[in-house]
């Protein structure tokens, strides 16, 4: 089967077969083309689909990734940025394979094209002059024949005319005689002619024509198997990243696999859990049998103190059990004081962790520097030992510093640690809890001096589950007649009464008692008719009128 020997007459069409191919193979190229373009596209959108849902750092969205489904989310989105690169290398293996090698292969492919059509154009101009040159000598011959006979026929006729005379009859048979034999040469051209345009049409059409064709031939099957092998490399080069996504799909299933509930609902506990002891029973209080009682034996005022209240009170506790707790608006204290128990001690640990790392990061940094000293020692021509003396001094400063701060914060550690109440004495805790109510406190300036910082204590920890008592009936003191004064006080030191129900007091402050502490380290002032409020007893030196004391 070949095109020289079957389509020896097919010049054209071969010519325009073979430009459709080459703009078949064009076709593909930008087919492939447009497919990098998507992969790069789909990698982008991808990557910003990543980055878009990545939390932000040094940002509460942070810390919130700490649950292991908000952990598998993260690795899901890591899995998608690989992913995203995948595709990525897709299209530079298609452009660098496929693209770029076609590209210059239909260059070439186009210059072979036109050269083998060359030749066959010019082959066919080579027949065609042959031919016309036989035509030539065909017409040049049958001219001379005709004018041979012409010539013959004038001759026997002025051989037969007797009124001719002999010279013209002598000249009529030389005439004759020149133009038989310019007919033999013409019939011998013509002859010679024919012989070489027939060997000539034979190695065109049999030689020439078959040997162009064939090449051409073979230049289309070329064509067809370039394109076949980048089909197969286009196929391979999507299936050289499967194992590779389909690892990055492992990866995120395996995230999904390592999600654990039990460990988030531990979390919440240990991000929420303030350490304080749930409320314990109320005692009753029998009205029935007479009996005197004093200001610091009630829970609050006389006259106030009637069932309706403590209606009041069972009602409007419901999801109001820690009245002074509530977050700060800005910085807080230093010492977390300002935070329940449990909140306060992991800030002090996370902060005691954080300046250990800085303690470390500064040693390190004194012991390079220290190394390059003795460097320097060794080879002076390297640098002067001495202007390293003030950097050891500097490191050697922030590390004793960061030490002091290390152990202000593990004293508070300590002190909280020692404090948080534990759950086996929970039943003993709410059994004395209120029998402290029963033990009046009027010289309250010594009690919890030590912690002068408005931090938590165990007793408060304990009492406050009964403070809200007091600050559910707060909405009905602007209705009623305000408290009387049963004493003084004098402020000893300075404290920020940020949460609900408090009152800010300044060191050395004297203020008005109307409501003395009941056991639960709080006592109740007053500045003016429209501030009054809540403030830690060991904060106040409390000074009774003798009127109240007896009443």
């Amino acid at each position: 089967m070949s095109w020289g020997t079957e389509l020896w007459d097919q010049f054209d069409n071969l010519e325009k077969h073979t430009q459709w191919g080459i703009d078949i193979l064009e076709k593909y190229i930008k087919f492939v083309k447009e497919r990098t373009e998507i992969e790069i596209s789909y990698a982008k959108q991808l990557r910003n689909l990543s980055k878009k849902y990545q939390p932000k750092k040094n940002s509460k969205e942070e810390e919130e990734y700490k649950y292991t489904s908000c952990k598998a989310f993260i690795s899901t989105l890591n899995e998608m940025n690989d992913y995203a690169g995948q595709h990525e290398v897709i299209s530079e293996n298609m452009t660098s394979q496929i693209t770029v090698e076609l590209t210059r292969y239909v260059q070439e492919l186009k210059q072979e094209r036109k050269s083998h059509f060359h030749d066959g154009r010019k082959a066919q101009q080579h027949i065609e002059t042959c031919w016309k040159q036989l035509e030539s000598s065909k017409r040049r011959f049958e001219r001379d024949c005709k004018e041979a006979d012409r010539a013959q026929q004038y001759f026997e006729k002025m051989d037969a005319d007797i009124n001719v005379t002999k010279a013209d009859v002598e000249k009529a048979r030389q005439q004759a005689q020149l133009r038989h034999q310019m007919a033999e040469e013409s019939k011998a051209d013509y002859s010679s002619t024919l012989q070489k345009f027939n060997h000539e049409q034979h190695e065109h059409y049999y030689t020439h024509i078959p040997s162009i064709f064939q090449k051409i031939q073979e230049m289309e099957e070329r064509r067809i198997v370039r394109i076949g092998e980048s089909m197969k490399t286009y196929a391979e080069v999507d299936r050289h990243v499967i194992p590779i996504i389909g690892k990055c799909l492992d990866g995120i299933a395996k995230a999904a696999e390592s999600i654990d509930q039990k460990n988030d609902s531990q979390l919440v506990i240990e991000a929420y859990k303030s350490g304080f002891e749930p409320p314990g029973d109320i005692e009753f209080e029998d009205y029935a049998q007479p009996m005197k009682r004093t200001i610091s034996e009630t829970s609050l005022s006389n006259s106030r103190g009637d069932s309706k209240t403590e209606l009041k009170f069972a009602s409007k506790s419901k999801g109001k059990l820690w009245p002074f707790i509530k977050k700060n608006k800005g910085a807080g204290p230093e010492d977390f004081s300002n935070l329940p128990p449990e909140q306060r001690r992991k800030k002090l640990q996370q902060k005691v962790d954080e300046l250990n790392k800085e303690i470390q990061k500064e040693m390190d940094q004194r012991d390079a520097i220290t190394k390059m000293k003795d460097v320097y020692i060794k080879n002076p021509q390297m640098g002067d030992p001495g202007s390293l003396d003030h950097k050891l001094i500097e490191v050697g400063q922030n590390i004793e510093k960061l030490r002091l701060e290390v152990q202000k914060f593990e004293t508070w550690l300590t002190e909280v640690e020692g404090r948080l109440p534990v759950r086996g004495e929970q039943a003993r805790r709410q059994s004395g809890m209120y029998e402290a109510q029963n033990t009046p406190s009027v010289n309250n300036c010594a009690q919890d001096r030590e912690s002068p910082d408005g931090s938590y204590t165990e007793e408060q920890s304990q009492e406050n589950e009964l403070k809200m008592m007091a600050t559910d009936f707060d909405d009905e003191f602007d209705d009623e007649e305000p408290l009387p004064t049963i004493g003084t006080c004098k402020a000893l030191y300075t404290f920020e009464g940020q949460n609900e129900g408090t009152i800010s007091i300044a060191e050395g402050e004297i203020l008005y008692v109307i409501e003395e502490d009941k056991g639960d380290g709080w006592t109740r002032i007053r500045r003016n008719e429209d501030e009054e409020g809540y403030v830690p007893t060991s904060y106040v030196e409390v000074y009774l009128d003798k009127n109240a004391k007896d009443s």
